[in-house]
Parts: C-alpha cells; structure tokens; sequence
C-alpha cells in the first residue's frame, strides 16, 4: 500500500487497512505521543480535558483513528483514539 492516501476519498472499510499499514510503518507506535498503540496513551494526555460533545458519540468505539491534514485531506499515520482528541480540541488538527 502506498502511503498517504487522501482521508476523504477512502471508504471507511479501506480506512482499516491504511490504519493498520501505518502501524506497521510506524513500529506500532502513536503518531502523536510516540507510545504504543497497545497500551493507552501516556498519562499526560489522558489528563488533558476534552470537551465531548464535540466529537461524534461513537467517537471512542475504535482504539485506533486514522490522522489526516483537514487542510490537504492526506493522512498523516495512525493515532490513539484519545490522541486524536486532543490533536483536534487543541491543535485544530
């Protein structure tokens, strides 16, 4: 698979694979926090506050999200789910 692939024109279920090619490349490792995507993200982002309501209800029903550029649609590599609130409520990501 060649990496990045445009977020928006990839179908949810070919999301999954690009998810798990970049974990592959990535050495199983968060793109954000640099920890593994096994374990839960470090305790200093889990302590950050995220404002809920701005993330879909099923938001946290998979481990893993896939980051991309809201600017370019590109994805960027794979993230912890709660990482990937963080990048988005304070980052703008």
């Amino acid at each position: 698979m060649i990496l990045p692939v445009n977020y928006a024109n990839t179908p949810p279920h070919q999301r999954k694979l690009v998810r798990e090619e970049y974990i592959k490349q990535q050495g199983g490792v968060c793109y954000y926090c640099k920890s593994s995507l096994m374990k839960a993200p470090p305790e200093g982002i889990r302590n950050k506050k995220i404002d809920w309501k701005l993330f879909p209800p099923n938001f946290l029903k998979h481990p893993h999200h896939l980051h991309h550029s809201h600017d370019t649609g590109m994805t960027l590599g794979t993230v912890h789910a709660y990482c990937n609130a963080v990048l988005w409520q304070y980052h703008g990501e």
